[in-house]
């Protein structure tokens, strides 16, 4: 919800009222569409915990796709998450070294928010208290300061009329928590033997059916404008505001 009405709404918002129009790769906005889709309801153990052999499952089918995905989007068709002139450098090559350094420093980052998000977590979980806010909200708050960097990036990207990237970077993190944290944390509930939850309320899959439509009508053009921007905005209001009066 966060990533796919909040962060992509206002990108569309901001971009288009200053370009009125952008435009983007539709075969790219369409791979990450197809990837977000997941399992939900299973017979094996009741209620919407999750037994080992579907952990198991999930991880390696999430696994399998992000893999495909990545191979899909850096080597197989780089083309289609580019756009116009931007096409011509798609196929640069990064020397080792940078590879390697990048890779490096992306992971001391991604560990110093996972350990400042669990830090902050505390913060926002006393007020919500004060606030009598539900659990939920120290959920949505810490996982819109994980998503913060994606974030700026993305409306820096709308504000200079490069949609193109505002949606591989917001779309891409949705893939990026599906394809590495389920499977992390699929392992971690195995190795600790304790129950986790991965289906969704019929509430969140009506919101997420919503979202998926609104989606395949705003991406499947190649051009936007503020009206999808502001119908993703409102989807998103609708959902923050079922949180607090559900």
């Amino acid at each position: 919800m966060i990533v796919c009405n909040g962060l992509v709404g206002i990108c569309i918002l901001v971009g288009c009222l200053r370009y009125r129009e952008q435009d983007f790769q539709v075969s790219g906005a369409n791979l990450y569409l197809s990837v977000l889709i997941m399992p939900n309801y299973t017979l094996t153990t009741p209620g919407p915990v999750s037994s080992a052999t579907k952990l198991g499952f999930v991880s390696v089918v999430t696994i399998i796709l992000y893999g495909v995905f990545l191979y899909t989007q850096t080597i197989r068709h780089r083309d289609c998450f580019v756009f116009g002139k931007r096409s011509e450098d798609a196929h640069a090559v990064t020397s080792p070294a940078m590879l390697t350094a990048s890779a490096v420093l992306l992971l001391i980052s991604l560990v110093a928010v996972v350990l400042l998000a669990k830090e902050f977590s505390q913060v926002v979980d006393a007020g919500g208290a004060a606030i009598n806010a539900p659990p939920a909200f120290a959920g949505i708050v810490v996982a819109a300061l994980v998503l913060l960097p994606e974030s700026i990036a993305a409306l820096g990207a709308a504000r200079t009329n490069d949609l193109q990237k505002s949606i591989n970077l917001a779309l891409g993190s949705s893939l990026a928590t599906i394809g590495l944290t389920i499977p992390a944390v699929s392992a971690t509930a195995y190795v600790l033997d304790k129950p986790l939850v991965l289906g969704l309320g019929p509430q969140e899959m009506v919101l997420l059916v919503i979202t998926i439509l609104l989606s395949l009508l705003t991406f499947g053009t190649g051009r936007s404008n503020i009206l999808f921007g502001m119908v993703h905005m409102l989807v998103f209001a609708m959902f923050l505001f079922l949180v607090f009066a559900p």
